[in-house]
C-alpha cells in the first residue's frame, strides 16, 4: 500500500516513477551488454570488415595503446547495447510522458516513436553497407606511395561510431519536420520557399559532422534532403495543425449565442419608453402642473403666513436710528 503522504506530494510520486522507469533502462542495457560482451571481438571484426577487406596485402589494424585490445571491443559492446536497448529506452520514456498528453496526441506520438526507431536504424544500417566500402575505398586509395594503412583499432571505432550517429540522426529529418507542421512552429508553404537554404544546410552539416572528403559529405547531405522532402510528403496526411484548428473556432461568429440576449435587451428598452401624450415619472426636465395633487406642505410653502400677524407678508418697520 502507497503512502498517503505522497498524494499531497505530485511531484515525489512523479521522481519515483522516474527513478523505476531509469532503473528498467539500465537493467535492459545490462542485459544486452552481458550478451554482447562475450561475442565483443567477433562484433568488432565485423564491424571492421568494411575497412580490412579494402587494405592492401601486409596491412592490418593496429593497436597503439597497451589497453585498445581489450577497451575497444568493450567500447563497442557497451555502445551496441544502447543502441539495440533504444525501443525500450523510448517505451519508458513514452510512458512516462504519455499520461499528460491529450487523445489525438498519444494517437500522433505512437507512430513517430516506431517511424524514428526505424529511421534510426536505417540510418545505421545505410552508413554501414552504402557509406563505410565508399569512405574507406577512397581513403586507401588516396594515400601517397609508400604509405602503409594501419588503422588504429581505437581510433577506427570512434570514427565509425561518429558516423553511425549522424547518419542514424539525419533520417530523423522527416519525423523532425512533420512536428514542426503539426505543432504550427512552421507550414508546408514556408518549408518548400526554404528549399534553397535547407539544400545548402544539409552540405553545411555534412562537412562538420563527417571526415573531411567530399564523397562522405555528399552522401550524408543527399539522403537529408531527400527525407526533407519525404517529411513535407508525408505533413500531408497529418491534417492541419491544433493551433491552426484552435483559432479558426475562436474566431467563428458567436451569432447564435449573442442574438437572443440582444433581443431581449432590445425588447426590454422598447418597452420601457412612455408612450405618446405619457410623462416619464423620472424625467427630471418634464414641467411641473399645479394641480389639486400637490402636497399641502407644498401648498403652504407657497403661500407664507405674514409676519407681523396682519394681512401682509412684510416684516416690521425698523426703528428709528439714533
Amino acid at each position: 500500500m502507497s503512502d498517503p503522504s505522497l498524494n499531497d506530494q505530485p511531484l515525489i510520486v512523479h521522481l519515483i516513477e522516474l527513478r523505476d522507469r531509469l532503473i528498467r533502462i539500465l537493467v535492459v542495457i545490462l542485459f544486452f551488454f552481458l550478451g554482447f560482451i562475450a561475442f565483443a571481438n567477433d562484433l568488432y571484426a565485423y564491424l571492421a570488415n568494411p575497412l580490412q577487406s579494402l587494405l592492401p596485402e601486409g596491412a592490418s589494424m593496429i593497436a597503439t595503446q597497451v589497453a585498445s585490445p581489450f577497451l575497444a571491443p568493450f567500447k563497442l559492446a557497451f555502445y551496441l547495447s544502447v543502441y539495440c536497448g533504444a525501443p525500450m529506452i523510448l517505451y519508458q520514456l513514452w510512458g512516462f510522458v504519455a499520461p499528460g498528453l491529450y487523445d489525438n496526441e498519444k494517437k500522433l506520438a505512437g507512430p513517430l516513436l516506431i517511424s524514428s526507431i526505424i529511421l534510426f536504424y536505417a540510418g545505421m544500417a545505410f552508413a554501414y553497407f552504402a557509406v563505410f566500402p565508399l569512405v574507406f575505398g577512397f581513403f586507401t586509395t588516396i594515400g601517397p606511395t609508400g604509405v602503409t594503412v594501419m588503422t588504429d583499432i581505437d581510433a577506427y571505432l570512434s570514427f565509425v561510431l561518429k558516423l553511425f550517429l549522424a547518419f542514424g540522426l539525419a533520417f530523423e529529418i522527416p519525423v523532425a519536420t512533420m512536428l514542426l507542421i503539426k505543432a504550427g512552429i512552421a507550414s508546408p508553404q514556408s518549408l518548400k520557399s526554404k528549399r534553397p537554404y535547407v539544400f545548402i544546410g544539409c552540405f553545411v552539416v555534412g562537412m562538420l559532422v563527417t571526415p573531411p572528403d567530399v564523397i562522405s559529405q555528399t552522401l550524408l547531405a543527399v539522403p537529408m534532403w531527400l527525407l526533407f522532402e519525404v517529411g513535407l510528403i508525408g505533413s500531408r496526411f497529418l491534417g492541419q495543425p491544433k493551433s491552426k484548428t484552435d483559432d479558426d473556432v475562436d474566431d467563428g461568429p458567436p451569432e447564435a449565442s449573442e442574438s437572443p440576449a440582444g433581443a431581449t435587451v432590445t425588447n426590454e428598452v422598447i418597452e420601457d419608453e412612455p408612450k405618446d401624450g405619457e410623462m416619464d415619472e423620472f424625467d427630471l426636465y418634464a414641467p411641473v402642473e399645479n394641480g389639486e395633487t400637490d402636497s399641502p406642505i407644498i401648498e403652504e410653502l407657497d403661500n407664507p403666513e405674514p409676519l407681523d400677524g396682519h394681512d401682509s407678508d412684510v416684516g416690521p418697520s425698523k426703528p428709528p436710528s439714533t
